[in-house]
């Protein structure tokens, strides 16, 4: 294996699912949110677009709106990923740019030493949720960055190996 640091965070990069109450300061919120503006995007349209939640009883509403509610509660911060779809110019190339956009996030709290998860089965509510946020219309909900100082418990898991992924060479 290669050693470089960008492919040991790929690789040692895990979903945290249990926090500690220790407080995510403000600018780790920050530079989060930056790293994920920092994604390839079509025609540099940039259509990502950010919430920030860190209000107990908003985060407890939000909760009820998943099944990983305890995440939700638990989390010291939520950022909300939305899609501005005013910004869209192809609503395919946007989704992949919005996947980056979230890896490039997820990349950068695991370097700053903080976990989190990317909760998507939310999105089956992603109507409710912005009539919870009073947001507009224009503003697709795509994820929810749980955030927070991960615990000492962690999930075991297991990746496919690379032969069972590549489907030919040529």
């Amino acid at each position: 294996m290669i050693n470089n640091s960008v492919l040991d965070a790929i690789y040692n990069r895990r979903s945290v699912r249990f926090y500690t109450d220790e407080l995510v300061d403000d600018e780790s919120v920050k530079e989060i949110i930056r790293a994920g503006s920092f994604a390839p995007s079509g025609l540099n349209n940039q259509p990502w677009r950010f919430i920030t939640i860190r209000t107990p009883e908003i985060k407890n509403n939000i909760s009820e709106l998943t099944h990983y509610s305890k995440i939700v509660i638990e989390a010291n911060v939520l950022i909300a990923v939305m899609l501005d779809t005013d910004a869209i110019y192809n609503r395919d190339k946007d989704l992949q740019a919005i996947g980056a956009c979230l890896q490039n996030m997820l990349l950068a709290i695991h370097s700053l030493r903080l976990g989190a998860v990317w909760l998507g089965e939310i999105l089956n509510q992603k109507d409710q949720f912005n009539k919870l946020l009073s947001v507009e219309e224009r503003y697709e909900l795509m994820a929810v960055v749980a955030i927070g100082h991960q615990t000492k418990k962690t999930l075991s898991y297991s990746r496919k190996n690379i032969d069972e992924l590549i489907i030919k060479e040529i």
